[in-house]
């Protein structure tokens, strides 16, 4: 375990550091999307225009020797837009399937909430299980599959909420923010010439990728830290202000990146610290608080509150 956690380490460290080459000033929210990546999810990259949220999808995409393809969400596309269709051939007289962008390793879900419905429930099957179905047909996605969508403020013209089913299937969401004077001035400075993404190069492989999640997996999570995780998920679903709380799926999502977090440290268990740094970016966008104005905030103070009322447990080490 110590050898696959030092090749880990050295793979996780060579990646963040080439993503902020590009992303100045924003190392937490850089960790998370690396966390959200080898915790086998997908991420939701939630921030007003201009503040670098497909600069960084399109880092981490590039980091990856992985395929891409980068989907450029409009309120009039079609599901076929996103999953591909099936077209007669005549000189074969029978349908073939053509894939659509949807059908890569990395999948850039630029302005996600700007597709209706229609094109959002298109999304729910690859993303939840790894496979689309065209015309009665399934289709495996390859491997390894990840979604990284960018999200305007809802109150943005030709905007459209995202449904909560649609949410739940982010492992976390995350927000960039502006950046402080001091970054915005180095930002500046890097682009005067060119952009940093133009000369961005593949830091880790596919197969580098797969092998890191699957070290994840092994993390070893304590029953105190487990119990832990359930209890913060079934508070938010017992809690007054709450319309909806987390889903089991949450709760999942919770403890493998948790995992993921401790071996981005260098550990091999998971510690109550690991639980609660991440409950936040993973469990906010998953609850729905009963009034609708001021969701995120309302949904962030319900979480705070949470974590301040139930017992952090001691975990032994191991």
């Amino acid at each position: 375990m110590d050898n696959q956690l030092s090749q880990s380490g050295q793979c996780i460290d060579r990646l963040i550091r080439n993503i902020e080459k590009v992303i100045v000033g924003k190392h937490d929210a850089v960790k998370l999307s690396v966390i959200t990546i080898l915790s086998q999810g997908h991420l939701l990259i939630a921030d007003p225009p201009g503040t670098g949220k497909t600069m960084l999808a399109r880092s981490l995409a590039k980091s990856i020797d992985c395929t891409f393809n980068r989907i450029q969400f409009t309120p009039d596309m079609l599901p076929g837009d996103v999953t591909g269709v099936s077209v007669f051939n005549q000189k074969t007289a029978d349908f073939e399937f053509r894939p659509g962008p949807v059908m890569a390793q990395i999948v850039l879900a630029d302005e996600i909430n700007r597709a209706n419905p229609r094109v959002q429930s298109a999304l729910l099957e690859c993303m939840g299980e790894r496979q689309i179905t065209v015309d009665g047909t399934t289709y495996p996605v390859p491997e390894p599959f990840h979604v990284i969508a960018t999200e305007n403020p809802v109150e943005f013209e030709s905007t459209f909420n995202l449904p909560e089913t649609q949410m739940d299937r982010f492992l976390m969401s995350i927000n960039l923010g502006y950046p402080s004077p001091e970054d915005e001035t180095e930002i500046l400075e890097r682009q005067q010439y060119r952009h940093p993404i133009d000369t961005l190069e593949k830091v880790a492989s596919a197969e580098e990728i797969i092998a890191i999640q699957k070290t994840v997996t092994e993390i070893h999570a304590d029953a105190t830290v487990r119990a832990y995780i359930v209890a913060i998920a079934n508070a938010t679903r017992k809690h007054p202000s709450l319309a909806l709380g987390a889903s089991p799926r949450g709760s999942l999502a919770l403890f493998r990146a948790s995992q993921a977090r401790a071996l981005l440290d260098g550990r091999d268990y998971v510690l109550p610290d690991d639980v609660k740094m991440l409950v936040k970016p993973v469990l906010t966008h998953r609850i729905k608080p009963v009034t609708s104005s001021s969701r995120d905030s309302t949904a962030a103070a319900v979480l705070e509150e949470i974590m301040n009322t139930i017992p952090v447990p001691g975990v032994p080490h191991g």
